[in-house]
């Protein structure tokens, strides 16, 4: 018998629109195993604590329901407490198993998606009651998901990847890293080093999907231990401890400050710059670039195969060069000297060019290679 399709929802409230999905995806021809999110209040607003209990335990149910189904695919639909918990329950899932969420997105899925394989559909309007939009909508999905499900997929592979984190400041770094490993015959996987893109970093290590790193952009240390948004990741830097890497400060003396104009008087007062509509980045003080410097060195310390920091001494990211906006060769020689003072599983060498030189891809690239 085909796998069949696990369709989670919160039936209590989302019956009507839960069955048309229902039927769509068997007009299909597809199984559909449901998975009940519902919390079982009757239409009372649950206390605060009384529901965030019963959501953990719901998505535990889900998860369990799910594994012992072994679908083809997942979809889920709802609003705000629905797709919190579906996206949570679908968290135990394979990345490859392909899993789509139909949401009102009443928040920021970022962090909810960021280390998992999701597709988001939005419905624009809510999910209270069929129309014309949501049968469109749940249409298109159903559509979708048949056809992902039957659609020829690239055989199985052990090939692992050459894991490079990067940003648009250190683009120019990173795309000649990836030029020379693959140049080199190494497969590789990117990773946008934006507070988010680590948790996927993480879940690749875990998963045994990668067989070294140059970890160029150390962004999310700064994100995590001085200030900004970010997915919880607290294994971003120790998971791949038994891995074979090259690690680099890039964006290490800087904080992305958010929107200029919504900035914090004390930010205004720094070297700072806009990088886009979203996002300015501002130069750190001394304390900060020590306290990021010092809690990724703890992280780099728990290696347990070859690691390396390489410093570029000409520059950590785009704009810290002479005459960039947040340039400070007194940053770069602090991070220095604490990389060197705190080593214990990694050593230290300290490079003239600018990080993105493509000496320092270079550099990081042939420094990687003996060990994988």
């Amino acid at each position: 018998m085909p796998a069949p399709v696990c369709l989670l929802g919160t039936f209590e409230t989302k019956a009507e629109e839960l069955g048309a999905l229902t039927e769509m995806l068997k007009g299909h021809g597809l199984d559909v195993v449901p998975v009940d999110l519902s919390l079982t209040s009757g239409g009372a607003v649950l206390p605060g604590e009384e529901k965030l209990l019963q959501m953990a335990a719901h998505v535990k149910a889900a998860s369990a329901t799910m594994a012992a189904a072994a679908p083809a695919a997942v979809v889920a639909i709802g609003g705000g407490t629905g797709t919190e918990m579906a996206c949570r329950a679908m968290r135990d899932l394979p990345m490859s198993l392909p899993k789509f969420v139909v949401t009102t997105l009443p928040f920021d899925p970022r962090a909810a998606v960021a280390d998992n394989a999701v597709t988001l559909i939005p419905t624009l309007c809510d999910i209270q009651g069929m129309n014309a939009t949501l049968r469109q909508v749940f249409a298109r999905t159903a559509a979708m998901v048949a056809g992902t499900i039957r659609a020829p997929t690239p055989a199985a592979s052990d090939t692992k990847s050459v894991a490079v984190s990067l940003l648009g400041v250190t683009q120019q770094a990173g795309e000649e890293v990836l030029r020379l490993l693959r140049a080199a015959g190494q497969e590789t996987a990117a990773f946008h080093a934006n507070g988010f893109g680590g948790a996927a970093f993480a879940r690749f290590a875990a998963e045994g999907a990668l067989c070294g790193a140059i970890d160029l952009t150390v962004n999310e240390i700064v994100r995590m231990h001085v200030v900004g948004a970010h997915v919880d990741m607290p294994t971003r830097f120790t998971c791949a401890a038994a891995l074979p890497r090259i690690v680099l400060p890039g964006t290490l003396n800087f904080l992305d400050g958010g929107i200029q104009d919504q900035m914090p008087a004390e930010y205004h007062a720094r070297p700072h710059y806009r990088q886009s509509s979203y996002f300015t980045h501002v130069k750190l003080t001394e304390a900060e670039l020590t306290k990021a410097t010092r809690r990724l060195s703890r992280d780099l310390n728990t290696s347990t195969a070859h690691c390396e920091v390489l410093v570029p001494m000409g520059g950590f990211s785009s704009e810290d060069r002479p005459g960039g906006a947040i340039e400070d060769e007194g940053l770069r020689e602090l991070a220095a000297e604490i990389f060197e003072a705190e080593a214990r599983a990694y050593t230290v060498t300290r490079l003239p060019y600018h990080i993105s030189a493509p000496e320092t891809a270079r550099e990081a690239v042939s420094r990687l290679l003996p060990h994988l």
